[in-house]
């Protein structure tokens, strides 16, 4: 099951500068794990060491945070479009 992977500009050197991937899994936990066989390294910039995603980092299935669903249990299907996009922290 094919999903495209929008990746931000810091990481898409892990991506060989591509904005969109395409990867597989049934879940966004298997299509991290899709994506680090693909593209090494990235996975380690998505998630933590326990497995968790990074605060810095939000998942979104079409309009939808993961963290408001099922998290890296939420479900994908073929077609679905993900985006990476790093969180954004500042002001005055």
């Amino acid at each position: 099951m094919a999903v495209q992977v929008r990746i931000p500009t810091p990481l898409r050197t892990f991506t060989g500068g591509a904005e969109t991937v395409s990867a597989d899994g049934s879940t966004v936990q298997a299509l991290i794990e899709n994506l680090e066989a693909l593209y090494p390294g990235l996975k380690e910039r998505l998630v933590d060491e326990k497995g968790n995603v990074r605060r810095f980092v939000n998942l979104y299935v079409g309009e939808e945070d993961i963290r408001f669903l099922d998290g890296l249990q939420t479900e994908l299907k073929d077609g679905d479009e993900i985006s990476v996009v790093p969180a954004i922290a500042g002001g005055a």
